[in-house]
């Protein structure tokens, strides 16, 4: 797995000699590229498909002073010599994949916007306060506050874990299913992604991030690129309504609602993501 030097961003690469299109994965917050393996693998057959982790998170570099998330993913391109491409992109990721979408119409083919997030638009109140009552509660206070601000000697291995449990079953669970409503593999596998990303933010430098100016949220009606929207049921309302505003305010956007399904459909419902995908690829390249 390779690391692109001059921007610290590890990355993975796979597909035919001679593919049909090239396909750019782009992971969740609480996640890194792993979350991407089943349709890493079964899309190759057909595509380039490439995943990368942000800066910052997995097997990347440490994200020092400000950061564009979006400028990185075009980055990422220019580096691996990709002209164009369909960009799927989950929670965050998917935010970012609009951003780019948006700035560099002309480079992308296609958007599969998997649970996604929207810059510029702001989470209700309910929202914050079910995280901050079931997700930031499970590290004490005045622990949580050293963390977040770098001034922590030692970062308890326990609080991550246990942050990274309670985020977990809040949010790729579901805030009305339990946790064992995930398979035990897609739990463990989620609780090891999500605690690597607390690891790091709680003793790592604080970037800066800077999006896209004007904000997506108010610019959907301009994205040019065929656009698919999933959306699991079972994800905290709050990030469903961004799929509800995804679906409207971009032409011709199609949504797929995924039944018992969190905010992780890639990881969690992997067989049917991969099918969605497939089938929405084909469209975009003409197969």
């Amino acid at each position: 797995m390779p690391i692109m030097d001059e921007l610290k961003i590890a990355y993975d690469e796979a597909g035919p000699a001679a593919p049909a299109g090239t396909v750019v994965l782009v992971h969740a917050g609480v996640a890194d590229m792993r979350m991407w393996e089943h349709q890493f693998r079964a899309l190759s057959g057909h595509y380039r498909v490439i995943r990368y982790d942000w800066r910052g998170r997995g097997l990347s570099g440490d994200a020092e002073g400000e950061v564009c998330h979006h400028e990185d993913l075009l980055a990422v391109m220019d580096a691996l010599d990709v002209p164009r491409a369909a960009l799927a992109g989950c929670s965050m990721g998917g935010a970012y994949a609009v951003e780019a979408a948006l700035a560099a119409p002309g480079r992308v083919a296609g958007l599969a916007l998997v649970s996604s997030g929207l810059t510029g638009h702001q989470w209700p109140r309910e929202m914050l306060e079910q995280a901050a009552a079931r997700v930031h509660s499970s590290v004490p206070p005045d622990r949580l506050a050293r963390y977040r601000a770098g001034e922590a000697d030692h970062v308890d291995p326990a609080d991550v874990r246990a942050m990274a449990e309670a985020h977990t079953a809040w949010q790729v669970a579901g805030p009305d299913r339990a946790r064992e409503s995930l398979p035990a593999e897609v739990w463990e596998a989620a609780v090891e992604m999500c605690a690597l990303v607390f690891e790091r933010s709680w003793s790592g430098p604080r970037p800066s991030e800077r999006h896209l100016d004007p904000p997506a949220a108010g610019r959907l009606g301009e994205v040019a690129a065929p656009t698919l929207v999933i959306n699991g049921l079972s994800d905290v309302p709050g990030i469903q309504e961004v799929s509800g505003l995804l679906a409207a305010g971009i032409p011709g956007a199609r949504r797929v609602d995924l039944p018992e399904t969190g905010h992780l459909p890639p990881l969690e419902r992997p067989e049917r993501v991969t099918r969605e995908l497939a089938a929405f690829l084909r469209e975009v390249f003409g197969l």
